[in-house]
C-alpha cells in the first residue's frame, strides 16, 4: 500500500535513544515528508488523537497523511518509505519485509520497548532533577 505523506512521527523526547535516532531522520528530512512530535512535552494533548499518553509511551507511534496509525516495526517501515530509494533506510525497510528479520525486528523492538523506561532520560526534558 502506498504511503501517504507527511508522516507525523509521534517520539518520546525524554528518551536518550529516541531522541538519537529521532535527529538523525530529521537531519536528513527528504523532502520535509517527517513531522516530529515530542510526546514527552506538557503540551502534548494525546485524546486529540483518541489515544492515551500511555499508548503513545509504549511504542512509537506513526499517522501518514490520510490519519492512519502504526506502530512499532510497521512505523519504523513507514519512516524509512519517506527516504529516497537507493537509501539505507529503504533497504532496511526493504530487509525488514521479509519474514524472518520481521520477527527478528518485532521481538529486539519489543524488548527495547518494554525496557527503554530503565535507560538514562535526556536532561533537557528533566526539569529540577524530575523527570515526565
Amino acid at each position: 500500500m502506498p504511503v501517504t505523506f507527511p508522516l507525523e512521527i509521534f517520539y518520546d523526547g525524554s528518551c536518550r535513544v529516541c531522541s538519537a535516532e529521532i535527529e538523525g531522520y530529521r537531519a536528513r528530512n527528504p523532502g520535509q515528508r517527517l513531522v516530529f512530535i515530542d510526546i514527552s512535552q506538557p503540551d502534548f494533548q494525546p485524546q486529540k488523537y483518541d489515544k492515551r499518553l500511555e499508548d503513545f509511551m509504549a511504542k512509537i507511534h506513526v499517522r501518514d497523511g490520510s490519519g492512519h496509525f502504526e506502530t512499532g516495526v510497521e512505523a519504523f517501515m513507514l519512516i524509512w518509505e519517506a527516504f529516497p530509494t537507493g537509501s539505507i533506510y529503504r533497504l532496511l525497510s526493504a530487509m525488514v519485509g521479509f519474514p524472518g528479520m520481521n520477527l527478528l525486528a518485532r521481538g529486539g523492538y519489543a524488548l527495547f520497548a518494554r525496557y527503554r523506561h530503565l535507560l538514562p532520560k535526556n536532561r533537557r526534558s528533566c526539569q529540577d532533577g524530575i523527570c515526565r
